[in-house]
């Protein structure tokens, strides 16, 4: 049998139209596979493009539209100093979770803990988990805390009893001496330290109230500020008997450190004739050191720790560090930061600005706010500086 019978035979009872289209379904796929090659590696492409064309296109491509590097956070020259001892470890545990959950977290700065000994290791670990920014750890040295041996102990003891009679706070202390002295002249010159110019000081059991989602810091610097508070109020007078008067034998000697524009009206009712008492609480600070480093202030410390003031009364770093800036820097170089809500017990400040609590999701109560309570001396401040 011939092969047109045969066929003829096989299609016999097929309709025609199931023959015409098996005949162009046949005829599409022998034109398709004249415009395709087949590379190499199973891709197939149409024939006058090669793998080496493509990928030099694609090359073209990805050199005309660059990969986009990730913006860099731009950051102060900064750092968080927490001066404790050992048997703090809870209270410095719940400060510092309190800021970075309010605003480190978000910027992750660096922390320099001190102490007049070594932390432990056991103190080392616990607070190294709570964030991943660096944390360094340092003592202090001994000519820098203890008190100095040409301090006359008897006259020092006399004043510590006679305070404790008196039942003024940490009167009969001689650590909380050191502590104020070490505040007030030496813990920016700490080896730990000194890379750094702007610092935020905080305390064991301080609670942050509100979220601070702009950067305090950079606020500083772009600003041209130098102190920052958030609590002021009068200082013991019993404390401080002889500071005014030494301040002013510093300042007749150095006229040239009083700045013109200074911020003599939140210190002085009588334009330096007598201390009002007024101070910045220095347990809350954000600061340049630079100004504490600075001749016009390294020398006024020097001139007060010559009078043994720190020993024989109970000068605080709150009085010295507020003269200091009272008198020294432009009024315009010290600032309130009203929307970081701060305690520090029993004195809290929060922000009475309603759109700032609500922002900030505080969980202060305003009306339990210490800035216009008898003790404080945020009027004062408004009056020289004007209402923020």
């Amino acid at each position: 049998m011939g092969v047109t019978t045969r066929l003829q035979s096989s299609v016999k009872g097929i309709p025609n139209r199931y023959i015409v289209l098996v005949i162009v379904f046949l005829a599409l796929i022998l034109l398709s596979l004249k415009g395709l090659s087949f590379t190499p590696d199973g891709l197939s492409m149409p024939l006058g493009i090669t793998q080496s064309s493509v990928s030099h296109e694609v090359a073209e491509e990805a050199a005309t539209h660059e990969v986009p590097v990730a913006p860099t956070v731009r950051k102060a020259n900064a750092t968080f100093i927490i001066l404790c001892r050992n048997s703090e470890l809870d209270g410095i545990i719940q400060s510092v979770r309190e800021v970075e959950d309010r605003f480190n977290r978000d910027f992750n700065y660096p922390y320099v803990f001190l102490n007049d000994e070594p932390f432990t290791e056991e103190f080392k670990r616990r607070i190294s988990v709570l964030s991943p920014s660096l944390m360094e750890f340092g003592v202090i040295p001994h000519d820098h805390w203890f008190q100095p041996s040409w301090i006359n102990e008897e006259t020092a003891s006399a004043a510590r009893k006679l305070m404790e009679m008196s039942n003024v706070i940490y009167g009969g202390s001689v650590s909380y001496r050191n502590m104020c002295r070490f505040n007030s002249g030496f813990f920016f010159r700490h080896p730990l330290v000194q890379k750094y110019r702007y610092y935020w000081r905080i305390e064991p059991n301080v609670h942050f109230h509100c979220n601070i989602p702009s950067d305090p810091f950079l606020y500083m610097q772009d600003h041209n500020k130098t102190y920052g508070f958030t609590i002021s109020m009068y200082e013991f007078e019993s404390t401080i008997r002889s500071l005014w008067q030494t301040v002013r034998e510093y300042t007749s000697l150095h006229p040239e450190h009083v700045h013109p524009d200074n911020s003599m009206g939140f210190i002085s009712q009588d334009n330096g004739k007598h201390y009002n008492l007024c101070h910045f609480w220095s347990n809350f600070e954000i600061a340049d050191m630079d100004f504490w480093r600075s001749e016009a202030y390294m020398m006024f410390f020097e001139f007060l720790d010559s009078t043994g003031g720190f020993y024989y009364e109970r000068w605080g770093d709150a009085p010295v560090h507020s003269i200091a800036a009272s008198l020294f820097l432009p009024k315009d170089a010290i600032h309130f930061f009203d929307e970081i809500g701060y305690q520090h017990t029993p004195f809290t400040h929060c922000t009475r600005d309603i759109e700032r609590w609500m922002n900030g999701r505080c969980s202060c109560d305003p009306g339990q706010s210490f800035d216009y309570n008898g003790y404080s001396c945020l009027r004062q401040w408004e009056a020289v500086a004007g209402r923020h």
